[in-house]
């Protein structure tokens, strides 16, 4: 009988080998197919870092161009979907909608064709341009309007923005929210990611992987975290309340949200980033006096807790930024599905490439051999 030590969460356990993506939480780099996230933030575009993530390589301006505009003809989703999205609970958390909505894009499209290229792109540009739509769509339906319509001339995250807040996106915003989507599009083997090769393994469409993976992304230990850094920001108030809610956390133990990371033990590199975007929107649209708040929650979590390598990560300071850009609180996460739907159809590609259905083992610590007990005697 062979042992198995058994780490809780899997820590530091490989669960595949990949190419996709690397991190070292010690350096805080951060890196797409070889490539730094600070130069792809700086230079490079949403699907053009899509397209980096699912087949491996940066595009030449024709492939780029030709991707785009795939992504661009497919926006609009099936009545049929949207009449079942219209059936939906206003009341219901919009990472419920969007799982449910992911889900029934298979109903439409699960050929599960898994070895023609022509399914998996097909399969890669509808999730792409699918996902933006539904999101918006059930935002504007759970207030009782009609969705929005895609700009066909606005760019993928100008559309989004568009199809949101009913009107064109400044350019700065539309900018900022693209680049937000690059921070947020792949992160090696993090929880939903680990959801999602999983359900790939057992050869199933790509749009249950993605249902899958949404409904791993809407925890709060995950992408539901963003949303709960405002709610702490809200309830804090102001500057002079940090400190003693900061430390009141620490009496009780209780984590602070936004902070520390499994990976990384030092400020988070997409925090950096985001930050800054934060800056360049509150110079332009105006401040938002949750960011002091926030500057001083990460000053005094910094003095208090830095020599652990608790830091900023991602979730900190992207709810600012969200904020903003007109996005409700409760939409912070199905963005997070937005850009993330790269990383989670470059795991899906790769995990068809070699592919090997998961099946870990376990430790057992319940009874053995006990007897059955007739109802009348329990």
């Amino acid at each position: 009988m062979i042992v198995c030590e058994f780490r809780p969460g899997l820590e530091d356990i490989p669960a595949a080998q990949s190419s996709i993506s690397d991190v070292d939480g010690h350096k805080g780099i951060l890196e797409y197919r070889g490539i730094r996230i600070e130069e792809l933030a700086e230079n490079s575009t949403f699907l053009e870092t899509a397209y980096l993530l699912i087949w491996g390589a940066l595009p030449t301006a024709d492939q780029l161009t030709s991707f785009e505009q795939e992504v661009r003809e497919h926006r609009r989703i099936k009545y049929r979907i949207r009449d079942m999205m219209k059936c939906f609970p206003e009341s219901g958390h919009p990472m419920d909608a969007l799982q449910a909505s992911a889900a029934a894009l298979g109903l439409f499209y699960s050929r599960r064709d898994l070895h023609n290229p022509i399914y998996i792109r097909d399969a890669v540009v509808r999730l792409l341009a699918n996902i933006p739509t539904m999101v918006a769509a059930f935002q504007l339906m759970r207030k009782g309007n009609d969705p929005v319509p895609p700009h066909d001339e606005l760019d993928y995250s100008g559309n989004f923005l568009y199809m949101l807040n009913e009107k064109q996106p400044d350019p700065l915003a539309a900018r900022i929210f693209d680049v937000c989507l690059i921070l947020h599009a792949e992160h090696t083997m993090n929880a939903s990611t680990f959801s999602a090769r999983v359900t790939a393994s057992t050869l199933t469409d790509p749009y249950a992987v993605v249902a899958s993976a949404v409904g791993t992304l809407g925890g709060p230990l995950h992408g539901g975290a963003n949303e709960e850094v405002i709610q702490m920001l809200e309830e804090i108030g102001s500057v002079k309340n940090v400190v003693p809610y900061i430390e009141d956390c620490l009496q009780r133990k209780a984590k602070i949200m936004g902070f520390g990371h499994r990976v990384y033990k030092v400020k988070d590199p997409r925090a950096t980033i985001l930050q800054n975007l934060a800056e360049q929107l509150f110079a332009k649209f105006g401040h938002d006096k949750y960011y002091d708040i926030a500057q001083e929650i990460e000053r005094v979590v910094e003095e208090k807790l830095g020599g652990k390598g608790i830091y900023p990560n991602v979730d900190f300071y992207s709810g600012l930024v969200y904020r903003k850009l007109g996005i409700p609180t409760d939409l912070f996460t199905p963005v997070f599905a937005i850009a993330r739907v790269a990383g989670w159809l470059a795991h899906w590609k790769e995990q068809l490439a070699e592919n090997r259905i998961f099946r870990p083992t376990q430790v057992y610590n319940g009874h053995h051999n006990l007897p059955y007990k007739p109802i009348e005697q329990r």
